[in-house]
Formats: structure tokens, sequence, C-alpha cells
């Protein structure tokens, strides 16, 4: 009897030991995987023409919304917001990083929709782009019936149809840039970075005076407005807001870049071709390689450095220099 238990130990132990190993060996492949597939995109060169040789106002702008699509979509890893198998299903700062991005294609297929492609405010709109720029609001997290990659894929088609007749000449296809149509896109530019500036500044402030109504002695409010507010970033929330943010500054070079071909007349008769390479600049400077393995979440003054304080910075200069380009787009 002794003899078959001390044998029934060891076969125990031995099980044991493989599937400790077994798991050990899963939890590598996790890891690694994770690893792979949680870099983000590099920045990829705006075209200013497409595939056409004949350099047409508004391909750049429209093949530019094309591509970062695709990439979000098929970047290494693929899109990752919706998967629900691991490793991807542990992973956030990735999803988060496209959280940025789709923001940001979002808000240029609406403007595009709404001013780039009409005339006035009577006009007709494109029928491509009113197609293709809802798809981008599609939820982000459908994984089936139907997944959110064929209602993105759906858009970019449209918008490809878009591209293809505004270098086929179609004298039905139009893009009008102008002073006016550029400002409603800096506006919403202006209000993104503003709000990740303010959520990336809050890893480190515990509450805010509510200034909510300042400015305009007859304002009102819905309900009771308290005299602060508690805004102080949750330390597990401090790393998604910070790679929202790098998605929303990937997306927003490639779109100013194409801006400066596009609307290159614009800029030069204003003389803010050096306003939109500034804010190119700060943009690109917010992407610099991310050396450290955590996103630290120091003090201000502390031993450690805090990452979302960095990044806020770099936005809020690319804002302010946003906000005067606005403001000498509206000068006659």
């Amino acid at each position: 009897m002794k003899e078959r238990s001390a044998k029934s130990i060891l076969a125990t132990r031995k099980w044991t030991k493989l599937l400790g190993w077994a798991v050990g060996g899963v939890l590598l492949v996790f890891i690694v995987i994770g690893i792979f597939i949680s870099r983000e995109p590099d920045i990829f060169w705006v075209s200013r023409s497409a595939d056409s040789d004949a350099v047409i106002v508004g391909v750049s702008t429209t093949d530019t919304l094309i591509r970062v699509a695709e990439t979000l979509l098929d970047k290494r890893g693929g899109y990752l917001t919706n998967d629900k198998i691991p490793p991807s299903v542990f992973l956030d700062n990735i999803p988060s990083w496209e959280l940025g991005v789709l923001t940001q294609v979002r808000d240029l297929g609406r403007v595009m929709r709404d001013d780039y492609t009409r005339s006035q405010s009577q006009s007709k709109e494109d029928e491509d782009v009113a197609d293709g720029a809802p798809q981008f609001f599609f939820d982000n997290d459908s994984w089936i019936f139907p997944a959110t990659e064929s209602e993105y894929r759906n858009g970019i088609e449209s918008f490809s149809n878009y591209r293809q007749r505004l270098i086929d000449g179609d004298p039905d296809t139009q893009f009008y840039a102008r002073a006016d149509n550029l400002r409603e896109w800096l506006s919403q530019v202006e209000k993104r970075l503003g709000s990740l500036t303010r959520r990336l500044g809050n890893s480190v402030v515990s509450n805010r005076i509510n200034d909510d109504l300042a400015g305009d002695s007859s304002a009102e409010a819905a309900g009771a407005q308290p005299d602060t507010f508690n805004v102080r970033t949750s330390y597990f929330q401090v790393d998604n807001i910070f790679f929202e943010a790098r998605g929303t500054a990937w997306a927003l070079v490639h779109f100013f870049r194409a801006a400066e071909f596009d609307f290159a007349k614009v800029l030069g008769d204003k003389n803010a071709e050096a306003s939109v390479r500034q804010i190119i600049r700060e943009l690109e400077a917010s992407l610099e390689p991310l050396r450290s393995p955590l996103i630290l979440n120091g003090g201000g003054y502390g031993l450690f450095a805090n990452h979302s304080l960095v990044m806020a910075n770099y936005l809020a200069r690319a804002n302010a220099a946003v906000i005067n380009l606005r403001e000498l787009l509206d000068q006659g």
C-alpha cells in the first residue's frame, strides 16, 4: 500500500510539473505575441497626388484618410479593439491608440461630408462620401454580425470610389479647398486636443475649479454646479489616455501633411505655411519612441517621470498653434 501511495504521489507531482511547464509556456507565447502586436505603426509618407500623375485638389486628403483607415485595420496584429480571445483581449494600449486614430478619421470624414465636398449649405452632398463617412461611426467593439472591420472597410471603399472620381475628373465630384472649410476641421481638432490635454493633465491633478459658466453673467446650467470637480485620473486609466493621445497625434500628423498640399494656396495667401509646419513638428515630437516599459505617473517635481504631462505639453503646444492658425484664417 505504501509503495502504491508513493508511486501515486510521484505521478501526481510529475503531472503537476508538466502542467506548470505547459501553462508557463502558453503564458510566454502570449507575452511574446502581445509585445509583437503592441508596436505602434510608423508614420508613412503622405502622397500629394496618390497614383495619379496630375496634382488634383482633394486627392491628398482623401488618399491619406483612406491609408490611415487601412493602417488602423491592417497594422501588425490587425484591429484589436474587438478581439475576444487571448492575448489580444488582455491588451488595452493599442486599442486605446486605435480609438485616438478612429476619432480623427471620424472627424475628418464628417467634415469632408459636410464641408469639403459641398460648395454651400444648400448644395447636394457627395453620394460616396455621404455613404462612407457614417461607416466609421459604427460600434468600434463589435466582433460579429457585423464585425467592425467589415463596416470600416465599406467606408474605405466608398472613399476610394470618391478618390477615383476625383482623379478621373468627374464634373460632379468636387473638393472645395477654402479657408472656411479648413477652419471647420481645425475647430474639431482644437476641441479634441484641448480635451486630451486636460485629461492627460488630470494624471496629477486631484480637482479643478468649476469655470464652466465663466465669462457669461447670464449663463445657466441644467443642474446645480459644484464649486470644484474631482478629476484625478484613475491609475488604471493613465496608460489608456496616454495611448489614445498617441493615436490622435499619429493620425493628425498625416492629415496636416495632406492639408499642406490640398490647401497650399489658402495657406500661402494667409502666409500660414509656417504655422502648419509648427503643428506637425509638435505632433511628431509627441510620437518619439517610448523607452520605458511602463507609462510612469510620477509627481510634477518628483523623482520619476510623468509621461502624461510630457505628452500634454506637446499637444498643448500643437493646440495653441492650431488656435493661432484658425485666427489667421479668420482674418480677411
